[in-house]
């Protein structure tokens, strides 16, 4: 299905109808309104004024059309932080985030809780059993504009309080932190403060706790949300949209209390701020979105524990906020739509039905252009619309893919605290493993590390510093090939390296010691050789000693590359990507795998008994299907910027 948000509070009422109108024509299901509308909500304090909202939300079920319900918290109201300046956030050195945009709060604030109870309970009181709200979204966008971490003297209070609760005794995170180091013991919990303003870099396990209490906050401020709808909206879906490459707290700790994860898919402004690349790849993918951007998260959203998922933004056309905003080639924004059902999204909902004339995001592309006409964006949608009958009669459920990559919130974290060389980025290293295997034509799934992994063929892990019982557990249990990337199992989960050196608890899986590691600067190259081929290595090497695991590939200097035991893998240097997708490749075909070497713009995806085959680049490709497929859409030649459809044998 197909939804749009939609901002009635921006428009005069009397364009509401056409506007629902239209929707419903365009093949619009669900509306998501009302998340930025809390200061026409309530005015003043206790003076609501749901009058706008209630003829909205009819105007809209009038129109056959349902509504996500937006709870307002992402925009609290001036006469709010007037009364209530405690609610606003901290940066490091203290400066207040003021009020003039989103997002200004404290998620630690005792006053900000009380708040967000107040107006969700006004509106779940109101609206909670209103047969045209089908579901809620919580919030928007949690951590947007770098909000997540902020230094109030109630985030102080609430880490103190978080670290008691963990620790137990001072003794306790006294030797967890290692404070001896630099005199940095501690005489009670009341002397720790926030890991700010040193002189030299904090102790990284005070940075981490802090990472995690953070998260742990953004996690517990969801769930008071979650806890009141679930009591007065009772038998209606609560989701939450996340963002793209956005890391600062664990989207699984969310996800465990929504029933319907989501996120906001902008491939282009990604592509172009977001992911690491050359900027030769920056231009050739500046109007498509480079082909694994949207797709690794919208396998990172399927995994997250809920049995729904959605792209509640779509992007339709050029977006505001990135450091170039081209327009999507014609038939991205068609082609994005079908790739996000083909990964299994129950809905793709396009940001925003009309493009707006006024304020920030003036300059953020609609559906349809600030005068209402329809934009390329809008008839590309339509014509989605009109082609989903194709799925009708087919079995259209997401079946396990034979790939399983782990993501690591943790991980991100460590790698941001002590990278140890400049441009050692864990978002980068995972994203390289997943289009090594996507340019395979294998589908993945995108699991936290300690998920199950029955029947996987192959299990990669770009990296994993701390690994939790739960982890090792699950890859023990699993009968699947398993890689590990460099620095895997280098931290114990106190930020220490580990007694018997990395890789730590995973030595139960094989049997070595990393011994030494070393960042090569740009100018520094190495090669390394394995199965009669020589790759190029830089950035990160390491030293692998074992007396019991294989070494199957070797630095120019005839030490260990990469080692193998039973049915696990090391790699003990950061991968260039043809060595990576070559040696994913073997392992795999090893495996039972059948693969498909494809071309870089073409990526597959299975969904049911339907494969999917997208064509990212700007010339026509082969589709890779079997002899007389029987096609649904397109054809043996897939155009530019076009997709093909045809029922899996």
């Amino acid at each position: 299905m197909l939804g749009v948000c939609y901002y009635p509070e921006h428009w005069p009422e009397n364009v509401w109808a056409d506007d629902a109108a239209a929707m419903a024509a365009l093949g619009i299901t669900y509306v998501r309104i009302g998340e930025f509308a809390w200061s026409l909500m309530e005015p003043r304090r206790d003076a609501f004024d749901w009058g706008w909202l209630d003829r909205a939300i009819e105007t809209l079920a009038a129109a056959g059309l349902k509504v996500v319900l937006g709870t307002p918290t992402a925009t609290p109201p001036k006469w709010l932080v007037d009364e209530r300046p405690d609610i606003l956030p901290s940066d490091e050195e203290g400066r207040v985030r003021r009020f003039g945009s989103r997002r200004h709060y404290c998620f630690s604030s005792p006053a900000w809780r009380e708040e967000t109870r107040r107006i969700v309970e006004a509106m779940g009181d109101r609206y909670g059993e209103h047969p045209a709200v089908a579901g809620w979204q919580i919030d928007n966008e949690y951590g947007c504009h770098l909000s997540v971490l902020s230094y109030t003297p109630h985030c102080l209070a609430a880490f103190r309080q978080w670290l008691q609760q963990r620790y137990g005794t001072i003794a306790a995170l006294n030797d967890a932190w290692g404070t001896a180091f630099w005199s940095q013991t501690y005489n009670g919990f009341a002397e720790v403060d926030l890991p700010i303003l040193t002189l030299a870099p904090a102790n990284p396990s005070h940075l981490l706790d802090y990472r995690r209490f953070a998260s742990d906050q953004v996690a517990d401020y969801n769930r008071l949300q979650v806890g009141i709808l679930r009591r007065l909206s009772p038998g209606r879906f609560l989701a939450h949209n996340f963002m793209g490459f956005f890391t600062e707290f664990d989207h699984y700790a969310v996800a465990r209390d929504v029933d319907v994860a989501s996120w906001d898919s902008y491939p282009l402004g990604h592509t172009d701020q977001r992911l690491p690349m050359p900027a030769e790849d920056k231009t050739r993918w500046a109007r498509s979105g480079q082909p694994d951007v949207a797709a690794f998260h919208h396998d990172l959203c399927r995994g997250m524990g809920t049995a729904r998922w959605w792209v509640m933004e779509q992007q339709p056309g050029p977006v505001n906020w990135a450091d170039f905003n081209p327009a999507p080639a014609a038939g991205m924004v068609r082609l994005w739509t079908w790739e996000a059902l083909a990964h299994g999204a129950e809905v793709v909902s396009y940001f925003r039905w009309r493009q707006a004339p006024f304020a920030q995001e003036q300059m953020h592309a609609g559906l349809n252009r600030p005068d209402g006409t329809l934009d390329q964006g809008g008839e590309e949608a339509r014509q989605v619309s009109g082609e989903m009958t194709v799925l009708d009669g087919h079995h259209t459920k997401s079946r396990r893919a034979p790939v399983a990559l782990l993501f690591d919130y943790e991980a991100v974290w460590t790698f941001q605290i002590q990278p140890q060389g400049r441009g050692f980025d864990y978002m980068a290293l995972a994203h390289m493993f997943y289009r090594c295997i996507r340019r395979l034509g294998l589908d993945v799934d995108i699991l936290p590390a300690g998920a199950p992994l029955e029947d996987y063929a192959l299990v990669v892990a770009p990296s994993l510093p701390i690994v939790s019982e739960a982890a090792v557990t699950a890859l023990k249990a699993s009968s699947a090939a398993v890689v590990l990337g460099p620095r895997s199992g280098s931290k114990t989960a106190s930020f220490q390296i580990p007694g018997g050196l990395p890789p730590g608890d995973l030595r139960a899986l094989i049997d070595l010691q990393v011994s030494r590691v070393e960042s090569l600067p740009p100018s520094v190259q190495d090669q390394l050789t394995w199965a009669n081929k020589t790759y190029p290595v830089g950035l990160w090497r390491e030293r692998l000693e074992s007396k019991t695991a294989e070494s199957v590939a070797s630095f120019q200097d005839g030490e260990a590359a990469a080692m193998t035991q039973d049915r696990c893998h090391y790699l003990g240097f950061w991968p260039e990507e043809a060595f990576l997708t070559d040696y994913l490749a073997a392992l795999a075909e090893e495996n039972g795998l059948a693969i498909q070497r494809l071309d870089e713009a073409l990526r597959l995806r299975r969904l049911g008994d339907l494969t999917f085959a997208f064509n990212y680049g700007d010339r026509p490709l082969p589709a890779p299907a079997p002899e007389g497929a029987d096609y649904l859409l397109g054809g043996p030649e897939i155009a530019a910027h076009d997709l093909a459809v045809w029922k899996s044998r």
